[in-house]
This record gives C-alpha cells, sequence and structure tokens, in this order.
C-alpha cells in the first residue's frame, strides 16, 4: 500500500479522521502493516499494550469474559483495537482472534505521541472528540441505568 492510500484509509476512520491530513501523513509513514492468519490472536486480554491496531482487511472476533459470563465482538474494517493504548499505558481488555485472513495496521504509542507533539492543535481536536464521546458513553449509560432501576422497581 502506499502512503497515499493509508492516509486515505485512515481519514475514513472516525477517530482518526479528527487528526488532519498532515499529522495522518506522519502515522502513515511511522505505521506498519500486519497479516494476521484465520484463527491466529492478535493479542491476548492482560497483555500490556502499546499499540493500536486499525483493521485495514478482514475481520476479529474480541473476546472478554466477565461477571455475566463470555461476550464476543466482531471487529472490522476501520475499527480500532486499542485506541486507549496509543496514549497511555495499558493493558488489553479482549482478546482479538482473525475469523478470516486479516491485515492490520499497528501505531505505536511512541509514534502516535511523537505526532501529537509535533501537532499540538491535532491534539486538542482529538482531546475534544475524546472528551464528546465520553459524554456520550455517559448518557448512554444513564438511560440503560434509568431501565434497569425502572424494571427492578416493578
Amino acid at each position: 500500500m502506499t502512503i497515499e492510500h493509508d492516509i486515505a484509509f485512515f481519514e475514513r476512520v472516525p477517530t482518526l479522521a479528527e487528526l488532519g491530513r498532515a499529522a495522518l501523513r506522519i502515522l502513515a509513514i511511522g505505521c506498519e502493516s500486519r497479516l494476521v492468519h484465520a484463527g491466529e490472536a492478535l493479542f491476548h486480554a492482560g497483555d500490556t499494550a502499546d499499540s493500536a491496531y486499525v483493521v485495514q482487511e478482514g475481520s476479529f472476533r474480541l473476546e472478554t469474559e466477565g461477571d455475566s459470563g463470555m461476550r464476543e465482538v466482531i471487529a472490522r474494517p476501520g475499527s480500532i483495537l486499542g485506541e486507549l493504548a496509543m496514549i497511555t499505558p495499558t493493558t488489553r481488555l479482549a482478546t482479538a482472534i482473525a475469523l478470516e485472513p486479516s491485515t492490520v495496521i499497528r501505531i505505536s504509542r511512541g509514534l502516535f505521541l511523537k505526532m501529537l507533539e509535533g501537532y499540538p492543535e491535532t491534539a486538542l481536536r482529538l482531546r475534544d472528540a475524546i472528551a464528546a464521546r465520553t459524554d456520550q458513553w455517559v448518557r448512554e449509560m444513564e438511560s440503560v441505568k434509568a431501565v434497569l432501576v425502572e424494571k427492578k422497581g416493578k
């Protein structure tokens, strides 16, 4: 893939689209692509996370186990796996298994933070986008809580 192709792809990924073309060029130059075979794990729950992966082709099953049992989510092209790992040390919350031959683009924390240092206006846009998304999640959780409280009261 060419750098221009990677930039165009990144522009279609919601979180990355916030960064702007110049910042995306830095990411496209410094990131690495990886082929993951069907049935292969990209990472496991509990692993240390030092990068995010953007699904470019194929799909992944994300598996988490919690108090309510096993949960599965399917990640398709344009999904970012481990987004938080681009900005802070964290561990993987799920195991990602390729459902078919898949390609991911790895964006390391080091690369992402250096890009933000070079583009402070990008860092502000990203902060605003994360804040807006967090606010939306909180509102969604409050509405779910209200429904659960209402059902419990009946």
